[in-house]
């Protein structure tokens, strides 16, 4: 038997309650479809198409179900009560928001269903992986605990994989999961620098000078780092400009795999020196040498790579 190690792609299937309720603040595609028509089915059907397309150009693909929808059992800890029906009329005319956060169908996104360090980059040599808890925004905060249980049926083996439990839900140690984690490595059976990218050091408030909501915190991702044991991982900061603009995860502006780093000028703060940085500490772990693909804000101003989802995808 082979001992290669290979990179898998997952997605996530549209729920049937997919809808635009303009719940993401800082999400600026969020709130510009706020309120539109959504058609869950072709959604659907168009992930799958993806997925199909992915597997046919020789991709490992793999496929996470939705989540169940409307989440009447949050709504019931919550004080409605009777049948389901009467918990989401009860909740409809109570507070529509409140219900469209329990119905949405968000946890299509799987970049942000966990953050997994295989086993070549942790001290047990097994893989770690820890679901996120997104407490960042109500709408998602409810994803945590299915799709941590999804994740442990799709890997059950416990010689080869460990499980965390999400982060505690306090604001100290809000988790987005993948969408701020990048991994840098010669290839993907060797070792790696894991990059932890953070919008805000929850116990040092006073260098958020924010509009929106900088959803990863430092310390979340201090604390997967020590859980997931891991050889060699770094700290970078977001940008705050970036978060501003809209840049809500890492991924809207960055995407690495193996030894390529793609990235707008803006994504990170004090570029320069963490791409430096960077760069030594991958050549000292891996040695290798480091592509960075640095896109300018001349060839693709900010506001564009926000609107455009340009990074926002496989490489």
């Amino acid at each position: 038997m082979s001992n290669a190690a290979f990179e898998v792609n997952f997605d996530a299937i549209v729920g049937p309650t997919h809808n635009y309720a303009g719940l993401a603040w800082g999400n600026l595609a969020s709130k510009k479809f706020a309120q539109s028509i959504s058609h869950p089915r072709q959604a659907a059907l168009e992930g799958l198409a993806k997925m199909k397309m992915l597997a046919d150009l020789g991709v490992k693909q793999a496929v996470l179900p939705p989540q169940h929808r409307p989440d009447t059992m949050t709504l019931r800890r919550l004080g409605f009560s009777g049948s389901d029906v009467e918990v989401l009329q009860q909740a409809r005319c109570d507070n529509p928001v409140l219900l469209a956060a329990c119905s949405s169908a968000s946890s299509m996104w799987a970049a942000n269903a966990a953050t997994i360090s295989p086993s070549a980059d942790t001290a047990d040599g097994r893989v770690h992986i820890t679901a996120a808890n997104l407490v960042s925004q109500l709408h998602r905060s409810i994803e945590a605990s299915q799709t941590a249980r999804t994740l442990q049926a799709v890997f059950p083996d416990k010689n080869f994989f460990a499980h965390h439990p999400p982060l505690h839900s306090g604001i100290h140690f809000c988790d987005e999961g993948a969408a701020n984690h990048m991994r840098l490595c010669a290839k993907h059976g060797a070792g790696a620098l894991e990059i932890f990218v953070y919008g805000r050091e929850a116990l040092d408030e006073q260098r958020s000078p924010l509009r929106f909501p900088a959803r990863q915190t430092r310390e979340a991702s201090a604390a997967i780092i020590r859980l997931h044991a891991l050889d060699a991982a770094s700290f970078v900061r977001q940008c705050p400009q970036a978060i501003n603009a809209g840049v809500f995860h890492n991924d809207v502006v960055a995407v690495a795999n193996e030894n390529v780093l793609l990235c707008h000028e803006s994504a990170f703060a004090d570029q320069k020196k963490m791409l430096e940085e960077t760069r030594a500490s991958f050549s000292r772990i891996t040695d290798a040498k480091l592509h960075v693909i640095e896109v300018t804000q001349q060839q693709v101003p900010l506001d564009e790579a926000v609107q455009s989802y340009l990074f926002n995808s496989p490489i």
